[in-house]
């Protein structure tokens, strides 16, 4: 067996190293491949992780080439990063040029004379298993052994398995967490099941384990604080303080001292030292609701936490240093408001790392009765009353209402009909006057029209689903992106028979 070059055996030696650094693994492994292209020649180095599942190999890391926005995959047995995946066995084409099974994904080779160029490719092995491939370019002038490349560059993916194998498992958990985050609730007190909620499902799940300073837009009444509290419950601060601020709620003149502290003496009835919130948010998360009140000089106040995460309480020279996660809230339109100098464009930009927008409860469908349903559940369990359920004239009051409370208004006006209800069912009566059913004006034909034609074609969609359906509620609900509970109160609004569209057995 012919042994490495000495050259080569240094570059080995530089790689392990490398890989004994306190870097991250995606900065360790992008080392590699920059040191091969630099002291071997093998450019264009290419690290793709395998799937477990389905066996394909992503594309994950590279130098000297732009892969940036790119969701590369081959699956098993496409094109040579495929097959090697697929087979685990290296392979080496000597002539770009000739082969036709080379796919070329990233472009890279687009502007090269590819007969030039060798291709090296070989699989990434760890306790026996192939968790992904190496590959990398050299001019075909500069191989004089094919086996001599192929065992080196082998060589240096035994060197790097276990960081690959990591970086894979890693990668792989985060597909996960996004998956179970966009259907999971992230807690309990967050009720929804619209496709915006979903949404928003997932966006907590994506930040909460970082550090990122998050900005919640929302009308009032849509939830921002359990939002804010569910990023924080789910992410390592859980354990430290959780403090809250509503801006809007201080007089300009204790902003200041509210937020950063005083020392006693440091103005009139300062009787004493205090500690300000973001001293006591220290190790854990403040939350500052309703941010776009707060006046000029507390903006920039805040700017300059947000900068240097130290401040100067009142009455002292001394700074203050805290490890503090920022989430903010607020109902205005920021955006606009920076744009007219009524709040601070650097602040805001600071606030809006990673924006989550509120939707308001009229857009968000089927989730009306869910959350009239988690209400009436709570509140009965609380007043200790037998409510089960809500009558179909309620429930047509709750679904025609607008609420401008949004989700707040709900929950205070399911807590009255609780309160008022004396049995085990909220009656229409139960509910405030704002949400009592009008009867409609004869004199309003047009009106009365539209209406009739929406119904029409709100039956017709829901038929045409039951028939799909097989007469199973539960999948024309899916099918019609909301829940069994309102197409069953459909079902008996419109009279529909939905034993017609069950499959009859033989």
């Amino acid at each position: 067996m012919t042994l490495f070059e000495y050259e080569d055996l240094e570059v080995l030696h530089d790689l392990a190293r490398i890989l004994a650094t306190p870097l991250d693994l995606r900065d360790q492994l992008e080392q590699v491949l920059k040191t091969l292209s630099d002291k071997t020649g093998m450019d264009r180095g290419m690290i793709s992780i395998l799937d477990r599942d389905t066996g394909e190999a992503i594309l994950d890391l590279a130098h000297g080439v732009d892969i940036e926005g790119l969701d590369i995959t081959y699956k098993p047995g496409e094109g040579i990063t495929g097959k090697v995946a697929q087979t685990g066995k290296p392979m080496v084409i000597a002539n770009l040029g000739k082969e036709e099974h080379f796919l070329d994904r990233t472009g890279a080779r687009k502007y090269l004379d590819r007969s030039e160029l060798s291709f090296l490719c070989v699989p990434i092995i760890y306790d026996g298993k192939v968790v992904g491939v190496l590959s990398a370019d050299k001019v075909a002038r500069q191989v004089d052994s094919q086996e001599y490349e192929i065992r080196y560059l082998s060589e240096v993916a035994g060197l790097i398995a276990k960081a690959v194998h990591t970086r894979a498992l890693e990668e792989e958990n985060k597909r996960l967490k996004n998956i179970l985050g966009r259907t999971q609730r992230p807690a309990a007190d967050i009720v929804g099941n619209s496709k915006g909620m979903k949404e928003i499902f997932g966006l907590i799940s994506q930040v909460s384990d970082s550090n990122t300073t998050v900005l919640i837009h929302g009308e009032t009444g849509t939830g921002k604080e359990l939002v804010a509290r569910a990023i924080h419950r789910n992410s390592p601060r859980a354990s430290g303080p959780f403090i809250e601020v509503n801006c809007a709620a201080m007089p300009d003149t204790l902003i200041e001292s509210e937020l950063f502290g005083h020392e006693k003496g440091a103005f009139t009835g300062a009787n004493q030292r205090r500690r300000g919130r973001f001293e006591e948010a220290h190790g854990g998360t403040i939350f500052l609701d309703e941010v776009g009140e707060l006046s000029p000089l507390a903006q920039a106040k805040l700017l300059r936490v947000i900068q240097e995460r130290q401040f100067q309480p009142l009455g002292t020279t001394r700074m203050v240093k805290v490890n503090v996660r920022i989430i903010a809230a607020t109902n205005r339109d920021l955006e606009q408001d920076a744009a007219s100098g009524r709040f601070r464009a650097d602040l805001y930009y600071r606030l809006n790392v990673f924006p989550i927008y509120m939707p308001p409860l009229k857009e968000r469908g089927g989730d009306i009765l869910l959350l009239a349903d988690y209400f009436v559940e709570k509140y009965a369990r609380e007043f200790g009353k037998p409510i089960k359920r809500i009558s179909t004239p309620a429930i047509d009051s709750l679904l025609a209402y607008h609420w401008p409370g949004n989700v707040r208004e709900l929950e205070n006006c399911i807590e009255r009909a609780v309160l008022l209800a004396d049995g085990d069912t909220i009656e229409s009566t139960h509910l405030p006057p704002s949400l009592q059913m009008k009867v409609m004006a004869p004199a309003k034909k047009k009106q009365g029209q539209l209406s009739s034609l929406i119904s029409a074609y709100e039956r017709s969609l829901i038929v045409d689903a039951l028939k799909d359906a097989k007469g199973n509620q539960s999948k024309a609900a899916r099918m019609l992106g909301t829940t069994k509970r309102i197409i069953q109160y459909k079902v008996e609004k419109y009279g529909i028979d939905v034993g017609r569209f069950k499959t009859k057995k033989s």
